[in-house]
């Protein structure tokens, strides 16, 4: 008599590989998930800012031994986190708020103190300068706080037109009211700005303010280790393009004769003629 297998232990047998090929799916599309969000961890902007290395009371003094510097994804980072650049503006100053550790430090909880000013950011003997963004539109949108630009001029002189260099490795201060990489949306969404705003020697402010009066400004963004001069020469602009020989039409060589009179020297156009080439009145 054929032996008759148990339908229970076959629908028993059947579940459980279809529970391990569940399982075994779930446990790789967990893995490839985790895999995707650390590869975009690893290539989150990252930026600098000061922590509490312990928890800290209020009234605690700001000083070193009490914080650390930690990396913190950009676009997590709060606009009035303390920086380690500002760091020594706030040392000695009182906590008017407790500070956890581990989170960044806010100019708002210290006593009596807020954040830096914009004129902070410039060093001594250096000014700001603004100049509207649509009079560099080769870099409308795409400019950053902290690029480097050259500023090119070209400008309309005796009839001519004449490009040239003006300034050379122009650090950006501001884009707009956007002051720094970390006040980006937040989104990813592209930026529009009317100004922009560059650090610059007070001589060198008033060169791009009357380069503005008289001419067109021009940016072109440079790479941030790019130490390399470039011409200032004061070039024609046909020249540039190879068209500074013009298109002049070759001199007449026939005779221009003006009323009834006899043909003078002011009134030949080209070399004279041979007399025998005129022939016979």
């Amino acid at each position: 008599m054929a032996y008759k297998p148990n339908k229970n232990w076959i629908i028993l047998i059947a579940a459980l590989g279809v529970g391990g090929l569940a399982a075994f799916g779930a446990k790789n599309y967990l893995s490839n998930q985790m895999a995707e969000i650390e590869a975009r961890e690893r290539n989150k902007a990252m930026v600098r800012l000061v922590v509490a290395k312990v928890d800290l009371e209020k009234g605690s003094v700001v000083s070193p031994e009490h914080f650390a510097v930690r990396q913190v994804p950009k676009e997590w980072a709060h606009s009035g986190a303390i920086t380690p650049e500002q760091f020594g503006r706030a040392e000695g100053s009182t906590l008017a708020y407790p500070a956890n550790a581990g989170e960044p430090v806010l100019w708002a909880q210290l006593e009596g103190q807020k954040a830096p000013t914009f004129s902070a950011r410039l060093a001594p003997g250096r000014r700001a300068v603004t100049v509207p963004v649509d009079e560099i539109s080769s870099l409308s949108g795409m400019v950053e706080p902290g690029d480097l630009i050259d500023v090119v001029v070209s400008i309309k002189k005796d009839n001519r037109n004449f490009t040239f260099t003006l300034l050379q490795s122009v650090a950006v201060l501001a884009t707009g009211t956007k002051a720094s990489q970390q006040d980006a949306d937040p989104e990813g969404r592209a930026r529009h700005f009317t100004t922009i705003t560059l650090d610059t020697t007070p001589e060198d402010a008033k060169r791009v303010i009357a380069a503005r009066e008289v001419g067109r400004v021009t940016a072109l963004l440079r790479a941030p280790s790019d130490a390399s001069q470039v011409s200032r020469d004061r070039s024609d602009a046909l020249a540039l393009l190879g068209l500074s020989g013009g298109f002049a039409s070759p001199a007449s060589s026939v005779p221009v004769i003006y009323g009834g009179g006899p043909i003078t020297a002011g009134q030949r156009m080209g070399p004279p003629l041979p007399s025998d080439a005129l022939g016979q009145p």
